[in-house]
């Protein structure tokens, strides 16, 4: 875990979902970056990264159009229309849109493809698998597939059936959502993928879901409704290694020691006597 002075936040929050946003998209853009994508910025204070195929683009749009912060395409072709959209709202946690991004460039770093071209639809077991593991319960409906955690406060869902592409890619309809937060019946916040998203995208996102590990947030900007719900830690000063013991030591020391003080010469006062006039000379 990293020492206190290197973590953005007072406490630490568990589960995610719980979390709400920190309003930075770093965390999420550093990884594509780090893959080499390029980079523009905006008068706006928008970016846009691509990766240097131009095969996929990535949008974080704090002055966007619509209340999507972050929106990230595939593209077979650098001048195709996009083949899958993935969407997050400004209250996501950016650590669950930092799990999507990261798997992308890790695909783009390896130059296979697979961030663009999907699996069969069977596959979608793939990306609720994490879910399962962490005890999350999974409904499968004949017109929606629905898992939820014990708490009931976060819901991933997938729609059965034929959805019509370009509504999806014009972020009408959504193969994919995700969402959480002790909101009652709505969530604080939404992901969406569409059909073509590939899956295992999806998975590596749903298992920074389902993850209990607690991310660093200021406890008086995370989300109120949610505090009786999450996991909540402060975060502890960092434990002194025997090193920086033996160094305060010796500080402590070194302040201590008495120092000899060379006492400032006294002042002498003088009068000063003028001297005697010469005596006049003598006339022989």
């Amino acid at each position: 875990m990293p020492a206190a002075e290197e973590i953005d936040g007072d406490v630490f929050v568990s589960p995610v979902y719980l979390a709400g946003s920190t309003f930075t998209g770093d965390p999420a853009l550093v990884p594509l970056l780090e893959a080499g994508f390029n980079r523009l910025d905006d008068d706006l204070g928008n970016i846009y990264l691509s990766s240097q195929d131009q095969r996929i683009k990535v949008g974080w749009l704090p002055e966007g159009e619509d209340d999507a912060l972050w929106r990230i395409t595939g593209h077979q072709q650098p001048f195709a229309p996009p083949r899958w959209l993935a969407t997050f709202d400004h209250s996501t946690p950016v650590e669950v849109v930092a799990a999507f991004t990261t798997a992308l460039a890790g695909d783009h770093a390896r130059g296979a493809g697979t961030a663009v071209q999907n699996h069969t639809l069977a596959s979608k077991v793939a990306a609720f698998r994490p879910l399962l593991d962490a005890g999350w319960r999974t409904n499968d409906g004949p017109y929606l597939s629905t898992s939820q955690p014990p708490d009931r406060l976060a819901l991933v869902s997938y729609v059965h059936g034929r959805l019509d592409h370009q509504d999806e890619i014009n972020d009408l309809r959504s193969r994919w959502t995700m969402g959480g937060g002790a909101a009652g019946y709505s969530s604080e916040w939404l992901g969406t993928f569409t059909t073509h998203t590939p899956v295992h995208l999806i998975a590596a996102t749903t298992a920074r879901l389902a993850d209990p590990a607690p991310v660093a947030r200021y406890k008086d900007y995370f989300p109120a409704r949610n505090r009786s719900a999450s996991r909540i830690t402060p975060v502890k000063p960092p434990v002194p290694s025997p090193l920086d013991i033996s160094r305060a030591a010796a500080a402590r020391s070194r302040s201590t020691t008495a120092r000899t003080v060379i006492p400032a010469p006294a002042t002498v006062w003088r009068t000063t006597t003028p001297a005697p006039a010469a005596a006049p000379a003598r006339h022989r």
